[in-house]
């Protein structure tokens, strides 16, 4: 029988001994090895070799140019053998009803009500897995994660940024005061340290994730070149079975992270803190400040509808049996808030958007944005009210906070960071969030409804405009410099855009009974995602909800609200 080096496969590693002269071993020479005899079933250096051929001269030996020919070690059988929950067992047998490799400890604990558990010599089947396509696929998966890692280590650089430039706001502040602030600075400064350590644990937690996402699939593959083509289809089987498995894990944990939360840190100094010294307690907020930032490429990932349900959304207690949903926010905690506005109400949500409670307006909601993970700004008009006002979500209860006037109509709604962006109808208008007018961005006064409603982009470069009249999609830059126009002949008066937090963006055609997907830049269309055949009508709103993988779409002159599902 053929005989192996010492495995140097374990933890942390990501590769194998190779084999070693087996006449060397039993003299307790670890010499490499350069042939193998497929008679003798063992492996020789150069030296050996030379005497084998002398004791042996007919035997058939293989060199390193054919090391295809070469035996499976046993070093890589143990590995692909190996249960990767009991480490002590090998893996013997298939559970067909769950798609797992199981030793006989997974059977006997998890297993033991399945009908389909066989042996792996049993479940083995012809042809053998294409063990090549799983190493490529694992080199594409591994590039993902190292892109992911890129991200990790990129944002840790980022933090140290923010970090160094907030410690130099806080010491220009300290400057201003006297020496009674020497407790309240040591306060601060702790929060700031506290915060940084918190969130560096957290970038680190990431980076270790990805590198060992990546050191298993490595591992695995490296075990792929040296079964392949071995003609040992227990052995194939059970590598097919766990790169399989592996890939899973590292395709889902990448879909997981397709969005990730760009964390700095940012200190608010308090502008009325020389009037009130003697009672605060630091210099001011240490605020971490997240963005949602999507991966290469996320933003043109084209969603694929697979189905749909329908909801309704009318309570005992509405007014109006006429329904419009004219505009749709998914809360950070899942629940949904739909506007309801030939009602006049917002209405709440629960998981199986089912209505459970609801706050009624002093006029007609345009639409709505999300401003924290637990408020809303809505956009309300009416014949002599143009408002934005703020709800909290608490408890359950949709509570009105407080409302910003406005002496223009208030179609369109969207916030990013603390600008507030309003559509007139003709105009983009940036506000800040005391409602103070910081600029007019954009205009078109050719027809009524030229600039309806608004949506920001993930990184706050891109404002997104519906132009109803004239059926286009404008994207303009901060500054309201236009970046590029959509137009096609699928998309008739558009209603409500959005962008989700992967960056993609959905779109409204409310006279051409459509819903579309563009490009990250609004220049062209990526998908078409339903139209009338669909049950569209007239739809006015579009949401992306990312934990259910779903859109969901608000209709004029009706109380269900439709979802897609989405993959």
């Amino acid at each position: 029988m053929a005989t192996f080096s010492q495995s140097t496969v374990g933890k942390g590693s990501d590769s194998f001994t190779d084999f070693c002269c087996s006449p060397c071993l039993e003299h307790k020479i670890d010499q490499w090895a350069e042939f193998y005899c497929d008679n003798c079933l063992k492996f020789y250096c150069a030296k050996c070799i030379n005497l084998h051929g002398q004791l042996f001269g007919k035997h058939l030996t293989y060199g390193r140019g054919d090391t295809s020919k070469w035996p499976v070690s046993k070093e890589v059988e143990d590995f692909i053998q190996k249960c990767d929950l009991h480490e002590d067992k090998r893996l013997e047998m298939f559970c067909n009803d769950h798609s797992q490799l199981c030793c006989t400890n997974c059977a006997f604990l998890n297993h033991r009500q399945c009908a389909k558990l066989a042996l792996i010599s049993e479940s083995v089947k012809a042809p053998l897995p294409d063990l090549q396509q799983l190493s490529i696929k694992i080199q594409t998966v591994l590039v993902e994660l190292k892109e992911l890692q890129n991200y990790w280590d990129t944002n840790m650089q980022c933090l140290q940024v923010s970090y160094k430039k907030q410690l130099h706001e806080i010491d220009q502040a300290r400057k201003k005061i006297n020496i009674i602030l020497d407790e309240m600075e040591k306060t601060t400064l702790k929060e700031l340290e506290d915060k940084m350590m918190s969130l560096k644990a957290s970038v680190n937690t990431n980076v270790e994730n990805c590198s060992k996402l990546q050191t298993e699939l490595k591992r695995l593959s490296d075990t792929l070149h040296d079964i392949v083509d071995k003609g040992k289809a227990e052995l194939s089987f059970i590598a097919s079975k766990k790169c399989l498995e592996k890939i899973n894990q590292s395709e889902t944990y990448l879909i997981e992270n397709l969005v990730q939360v760009e964390s700095s840190l940012t200190f608010q100094a308090d502008s009325d803190f020389q009037q009130h010294l003697s009672k605060l307690s630091g210099l001011g907020r240490i605020v971490v400040c997240t963005q949602a930032v999507p991966l290469s490429g996320a933003q043109n990932k084209v969603l694929a509808v697979q189905g749909k349900s329908e909801y309704n959304v009318s309570i005992p207690s509405d007014a109006e049996k006429r329904f419009d949903i004219i505009a749709i926010c998914v809360l950070l905690n899942d629940q949904i808030l739909v506007a309801d506005h030939d009602n006049k109400r917002i209405k709440l949500l629960d998981h199986q958007y089912q209505v459970v409670g609801h706050c009624d307006l002093n006029a007609c909601p345009m639409d709505m944005c999300l401003i924290t993970p637990s408020e809303v700004a809505v956009a309300v008009d009416g014949n002599k009210t143009h408002e934005a006002q703020f709800v909290l979500i608490n408890d359950g209860r949709l509570v009105k906070g407080r409302k910003l006037k406005f002496i223009h109509p208030c179609y369109g709604i969207a916030n990013n960071q603390q600008d507030l962006y309003i559509t007139s109808g003709t105009a983009l208008c940036k506000y800040s969030m005391t409602g103070d007018l910081l600029n007019t961005l954009y205009e078109d006064t050719s027809r009524r409804c030229t600039i309806y409603t608004c949506a920001v982009s993930t990184s706050g470069d891109k404002i997104f405009v519906t132009n109803y009249e004239h059926g286009k999609v404008i994207t303009l830059a901060r500054d309201g410099t236009v970046i590029c126009t959509f137009t096609d002949p699928e998309l008739v008066g558009p209603r409500g855009i959005h962008v989700t937090a992967q960056g993609q963006v959905l779109v409204c055609g409310a006279s051409s009974r459509t819903i579309l997907q563009l490009d990250g830049e609004g220049k062209k269309k990526l998908a078409t995602l339903a139209t009338r055949s669909d049950g569209l009508y007239k739809p006015q709103s579009v949401c992306y909800n990312r934990s259910s993988s779903s859109i969901i779409v608000g209709q004029n002159v009706c109380a269900d609200i439709l979802v897609f599902k989405v993959k």
